[in-house]
């Protein structure tokens, strides 16, 4: 048992409440504020003013939202699961703020006179805890569009479900190297373990592997194709109202929070500054640590907001190619190479600069082919059987060229049928 869990074991009943309560707060706050300085952010990319009414600067525009969705009529649809309907949304939500315990905030402090660390329970398995929190929260997704009872609602769903699980791989396959190089799962260890240096730097593909993962996995610009407000009218959510389309909402915002403080915690050492702390031993303050995370999990929350301002949305085969065909192999060997790097340094002797440097050559022509080289896939499109002789246009937009004459029969008022109409006959009639 390592220090963080000796004095999170001892802590009062009255201290862990404290840090429920402060976990809850803190996730609708930074929801509050990610919405509001969302829009602002955008606003500005857009060159407009944004929310500017409510409040001083209109910093109390999400709290007027909130307010308002609570008071808005709640409307069920008719064909909709009930029970279902119901508990999609908190299905959603809970985990979110589950994954907030196992996240050390700071270092140790003094709370009332107690010793304490910002942390509410230090697992062994602190991080498949909250691989497990994102992953059980799709199925609110999936249960709230399939209890609709609306189609796109339902198609929202499963895009959803299909782009959890293709993500969930590669978020999962970026972290293998922040444990072998921690040597635990713990979110307090790996932390620990960056006292001298980030992994930021010692694990750079993982870590673009980890953001761009993360990205998807919360469904957000530009891979926000389960709400994809111009082909499925909203998505999941489109038949929720009031409080229930709100805690879907709360849900997303505290997953990117959340998403974003693990970022943090895994690739910028937590809360430590390494190299402020030999200029001042001030800053090993378990709350200038708590200051700093914040400051960190700020800058993954930017992120999203720039994507969202900057890039259009994915095809959805462009986004199944880049999960499945780029992220997940790319972590593959990124896993064998460091696999690779550790044998070395547990043998008898050997230089570890040329075994690096030999990987990286090796990676980067792997990323040069698989980037750079032509797809030499069959180009010829395939012949496509219609299911009724109804005139179409043509399949491969061409216009095609017409016939020199085409023969057009006219049925006269006597009953009688009049020649045919062509190109060289049209003044003449047939005896």
């Amino acid at each position: 048992m390592n220090t963080t869990q000796q004095l999170l074991a001892d802590d009062p009943i009255w201290i862990i409440l404290i840090k429920v309560v402060g976990l809850f707060a803190l996730g609708v706050v930074l929801t509050l504020f990610m919405i509001n300085w969302e829009r602002k952010v955008v606003g500005r990319m857009q060159q407009r003013p944004g929310p500017n009414r409510v409040g001083p600067g209109g910093w109390l525009q999400s709290l007027a939202d909130g307010l308002k969705l609570a008071f808005k009529e709640d409307i069920m649809p008719t064909l909709a699961d009930k029970r279902v309907y119901f508990i999609a949304p908190v299905i959603s939500t809970i985990p979110a703020f589950v994954a907030f315990s196992v996240i050390p905030f700071g270092g140790e402090v003094s709370m009332f006179g107690e010793r304490t660390v910002l942390q509410l329970v230090d697992l062994p398995v602190g991080v498949l805890v909250v691989l497990a929190c994102s992953s059980i929260g799709v199925y609110g997704i999936v249960l709230g569009g399939w209890a609709s009872g609306s189609p796109y609602s339902l198609l929202g769903a499963l895009r959803s479900a299909a782009q959890v699980i293709s993500y969930e791989i590669a978020l999962g396959l970026s972290i293998v190297a922040v444990i072998l190089y921690s040597g635990s799962m713990s979110t307090s260890d790996i932390v620990s373990a960056q006292g001298t240096g980030w992994y930021v730097w010692l694990l750079v593909p993982s870590f673009v592997v980890f953001v761009i993962s993360m990205v998807g996995e919360t469904n957000r610009a530009p891979f926000d194709l389960p709400e994809a407000e111009s082909e499925l009218v909203g998505g999941f959510h489109t038949e929720y109202t009031s409080l229930k389309f709100a805690l879907f909402f709360l849900a997303e915002y505290v997953n990117m929070v959340t998403v974003s403080a693990m970022a943090t915690t895994l690739f910028l050492g937590g809360g430590q500054i390494p190299w402020l702390g030999h200029l001042w031993s001030g800053f090993d303050n378990g709350w200038f640590q708590f200051l700093a995370f914040i400051v960190k999990t700020l800058l993954f929350l930017f992120v999203f907001i720039w994507l969202r301002g900057t890039l259009p949305r994915f095809r959805y085969d462009q986004f199944m190619r880049l999960g499945w065909k780029c992220l997940v192999p790319i972590s593959l060997l990124w896993i064998l190479l460091i696999f690779a790097v550790r044998a070395w340094r547990n043998s008898e002797s050997g230089d570890i600069t040329t075994l690096l440097v030999a990987g990286g050559i090796v990676l980067a022509v792997i990323l040069v082919v698989a980037f750079l080289v032509p797809d030499r896939r069959r180009t010829e499109p395939l012949p496509i059987e219609l299911g009724s002789d109804y005139p179409v246009p043509p399949l491969d937009l061409t216009v095609p060229t017409p016939p020199r004459a085409r023969t057009r029969r006219v049925t006269g008022s006597s009953g009688k049928e009049p020649a045919a109409v062509g190109s060289g006959d049209s003044g003449k009639e047939s005896e």
